[in-house]
């Protein structure tokens, strides 16, 4: 008999796991507090990109997903709480409201034998500190697990299933009901003590993730204040060697990378050695390449103002795809773009025209973007950048500074059709600086 399930928050998370729980035969009745977003889910539109989801719910929709603003009256085998968990950015605090208010209304429509997962991020303790209350209010014996979301966007349905999946229990009842839920989608199953080890999983994946991503960062800033290659350093410094291989440099942003750090040290009642200060380098990055990018500017022209930077690439990031707009590096560029002057042009394959417009874009196409720019940078590395022809698109170009934050264009092809070359912490040699 097919397992029934709720999921509460029909975001990313809820979102793609309502389609990978589906394609295995769960019956899933996916909830959203937004009239817009069971709107839309109703009539089989998706709000987000992600490979396979939209084919999931046009093939499963009304079958075995059900989209509503409430849970059904049916009893439910399990409810997994999938509600953002945002963090205000000026304090640093996590804002667990919506965790709370899913708490609360699943303990007031479903039935005790429910189990209840947390999948959202969280901090370390509030599995049991904030669901487990709601839950004993109303129910005797609550069944509860943390099992933590840990995909990639652009690859989640496969990764639900490959992934290992981490769940933490109150106790061996809820331990017990939890292996069983998750058997029926992941390949393989890894209880750990409790709750809180759970949800420190989650947080020591992104912040590792974020702290290895910022040295990688560190070594190109060092790099560039000595007129060096750090992709030059980092290769030789990885080839052969049989330690953990060096990051290279690049943006750090997203829905996870971009918050759950500060969950992290929202956990600890002293500030980390490494969490803070690795955060705060990625946040700075995309600030300071824009000044970079407006020194080079005026460097070539003797000015900014009025001149026309394409700026290729507007979602966080370009592979795997996504048009995620949340920790986009753009964000931070753009105030820098706009002191110096700039018109800013804007291209993405998946974020769509009304979207850049919003951020303070013109948008423009492909050829555009080249033919009627005087620099361009480009900030992901979309399967489309890496397969530009640059000789034929800067031989009709008036372009003079092109800085390729990923490096995945032919710098040669660059410098040889008269523009300045650079990437993050590296500007070619040749090149005026």
């Amino acid at each position: 008999m097919p397992k029934t399930v709720g999921v509460v928050g029909m975001g990313y998370v809820g979102l793609t796991l309502t389609a990978a729980l589906a394609r295995k035969d769960y019956i899933v009745h996916g909830v959203d507090v937004s009239p817009r977003v069971v709107e839309a889910l109703s009539s089989g539109r998706i709000h987000v990109f992600e490979p396979g989801v939209a084919e999931a719910f046009d093939d499963l929709l009304g079958e075995r997903i059900f989209i509503s603003d409430r849970l059904p009256a049916e009893p439910l085998d399990a409810a997994i709480l999938s509600v953002s968990t945002p963090v205000d950015l000026s304090t640093g605090v996590p804002d667990l409201r919506n965790l709370a208010a899913a708490a609360e209304e699943v303990a007031r429509r479903c039935h005790p034998d429910t189990l209840v997962v947390v999948r959202s991020t969280v901090p370390i303790g509030a599995s049991r500190e904030i669901v487990l209350p709601a839950l004993a209010a109303r129910w005797e014996r609550p069944r509860l697990v943390m099992a933590p979301e840990r995909t990639i966007q652009g690859q989640a349905l496969r990764e639900l299933v490959e992934l290992p999946q981490v769940i933490g229990a109150l106790d061996d009842d809820s331990l017990r009901a939890g292996v069983e839920l998750f058997q029926g989608l992941a390949t393989q199953i890894v209880p750990v003590s409790g709750l809180e080890t759970a949800e420190m999983v989650k947080l020591s994946n992104n912040c590792h993730t974020d702290v290895i991503y910022a040295f990688g960062n560190e070594l190109a800033l060092i790099a560039e204040q000595h007129g060096l290659d750090p992709l030059e350093v980092i290769r030789a410094t990885n080839l052969d060697y049989p330690r953990p291989d060096l990051a290279k440099p690049g943006y750090v942003g997203g829905g996870c990378l971009s918050k759950d750090p500060y969950i992290m040290l929202a956990s600890t009642g002293r500030e980390p050695y490494l969490v803070g200060r690795a955060r705060a380098l990625n946040e700075q990055l995309p600030a300071h390449v824009a000044g970079r990018v407006v020194e080079l500017i005026r460097q070539e022209f003797g000015r900014t103002e009025g001149l026309r930077l394409s700026v290729l690439g507007w979602a966080y990031k370009g592979w795997p795809a996504t048009d995620d707009m949340r920790g986009t590096p753009i964000a931070d560029m753009l105030p820098v773009f706009a002191a110096a002057g700039l018109v800013v042009r804007g291209h993405d394959p998946l974020v769509t025209d009304e979207v850049i417009r919003e951020y303070g874009g013109e948008p423009v196409s492909l050829d555009k973007a080249f033919a009627a720019a005087d620099a361009m940078i480009i900030i992901n590395d979309h399967p489309d950048y890496r397969e530009i022809e640059v000789e034929t698109r800067l031989a009709a170009s008036e372009l003079r500074v092109l800085f390729d934050s990923w490096r995945i264009l032919d710098e040669a092809a660059v410098t040889a059709s008269g523009a300045r070359y650079a990437g993050i912490g590296y500007t070619a040699q040749g090149s005026r600086s």
